[in-house]
This record gives C-alpha cells, structure tokens and sequence, in this order.
C-alpha cells in the first residue's frame, strides 16, 4: 500500500483523483469452459460454458437426459470429459477436490451397506484425518453438530438401510456438512422425500449460501421449488441460459430447453 503525506495547502480534490478504489473479493468463481461431454459416441454435453457464484444457491435444471448429473459429474471428474476446463478461483477443480463436499443421488448408494448413521457422517471426516487415525474430538464435535443441524442426532446407531428416504438424505447431508467444504454438490437432493426434510435442507443451503459458500444442486423440478435458487443453469445438452433466476426462467428459454412440454408454476408475489 502506498502511504500518501499530505500538507495542509494540500489540494485533495486533485489527490482523489489519483485513488484507485479496490472493490471487495466476491469469493472464488467456479469457471465452466467449452465442457463436453461423449457417453459411447452419443453426445451428452456440448461447449458448456458458465460461471458459479460463491454466496448464491445455483440450480441445474433441464428436461430429462439433458446432462444436468453429467454436468456435474464432469466438473468432478466423475465422468470423463472430452473437451473443456474447470477451474475454481482461477486453478483446476479436479486439483482441489478436498474443498468439495458431493452428494450422489440416492439410487446410486447402496443403501444394504451394514453402516449406522453415525458411521457415514464419521466417512465426512476423512479427508481431514486421513483413512487410518483415530477421529479426534474436534472430529466428533463436528459430527455431533451436523447430525444436530439436521435434526437427525437420535438416530446416531441406526442402520442407514432402515431409515426413510428423508431421513437418509438429511444423513448424507450432515456426512457433507461434516466435511467442512468451501463447494456443496448436490444430485438431485429432493427425489423421494418428504415436504419437511425438503424444507429442511433448503433452510442449510441458504445457511451455506450465506456463509459465503458455493451450493450447486442438481433439480428437476420446476415447481415451487425453483423459487428457493437464486441462480439457474438450464440444459438441453447444450447451455440454454445462465444466471439469475428471472433471467433464466423465461418463456423463451424455457421453450427452446423443453419444446411445448413444459408447466412452470411460478411463485406468486408476496
């Protein structure tokens, strides 16, 4: 920083002009560019290219088989990308993957596997300890309070596979939480769940947002849903649009993603 001295003749209207004005960090930027994406020649993801806010929950929307889990598949590297980059503040995604937290759809976990609730969210705390030390406390206190924040902390010895869907999901997202992450990813969250847990993880995704981190969520539903994301992606193997949520849901770009087969409830206004 550059010290300025200044007498009393000093002149500060001429002063000012020469101070440059620094505006706040916004946070790391998730930067999607030219990202494709080929499952066995047929292609799922053409040339995607959009930015992801910190602060700000992202929904990816789009028919079905329009690449909203390949997109995020693909900026995890769970699925091979064919052309394109991901970078998070400004370095490779796929070399910072300790910062994210993903969440699968449930169909996708094996639900037999003999663990309890408090098990998997334990799985949370790898990362930070490592596969073959002790948890410490500090481990265990967060644990604790992630289960806490999803109202699940008297479940702690129940076998994941004799829960609800709610209650499973809320369990994965303590796991995520419990991971102490800078991004949430989330593939279709409100698949099979009840009204309260819904309401339940949307409360925790603003509490993230507002903690200044990156929440993105996979959602097909285009009902009163929507109205809780405050940024859109909306697919169709191609991007459609991108960007706040009154920009991305209109007539025109709702019809070029799913043709004349599409019913949108738009929240009315308060």
């Amino acid at each position: 920083m550059k010290t300025v001295t200044a007498s009393p003749d000093t002149d500060w209207t001429k002063l000012v002009c020469h101070l440059r004005i620094v505006p706040p960090d916004p946070g790391a930027i998730i930067t999607v560019s030219q990202l494709s994406v080929y499952y066995r020649a047929v292609e799922a993801l053409r040339n995607i290219t959009c930015e992801i806010l910190p602060g700000r929950l992202t929904g990816i929307i789009g028919p079905n088989g329009a690449g909203k889990s390949t997109l995020l598949k693909a900026m995890l590297g769970l699925v091979p990308a064919t052309g394109g980059r991901v970078l998070y503040d400004g370095k490779p995604l796929m070399e910072q993957l300790d910062r994210v937290a993903y969440v699968p759809q449930r169909s996708q976990i094996d639900w037999t596997y003999p663990a309890t609730v408090w098990d998997v969210v334990m799985m949370g705390r790898v990362r930070k300890t490592g596969w073959f030390r002790r948890f410490s406390s500090v481990s265990r206190r967060i644990a604790a309070d992630a289960l806490e924040r999803v109202g699940m902390s008297q479940y702690g010895d129940r076998p994941i596979g004799q829960l609800s869907g709610g209650q499973q999901q809320r369990v994965f997202l303590a796991r995520a939480l419990a991971q102490e992450a800078d991004i949430f990813c989330f593939d279709e969250p409100f698949v099979g769940i009840d009204q309260k847990t819904q309401a339940v993880i949307f409360d925790i995704f603003h509490d993230l947002a507002k903690e200044g981190k990156t929440v993105l969520v996979v959602n097909h539903d285009l009902g009163e849903s929507i109205s809780h994301f405050d940024d859109l992606i909306l697919l169709n193997t191609e991007l459609i649009a991108a960007g706040s949520r009154e920009q991305v849901l209109s007539q025109e770009n709702l019809y070029r993603a799913y043709g004349g087969h599409v019913v949108f409830f738009a929240p009315e206004a308060a």
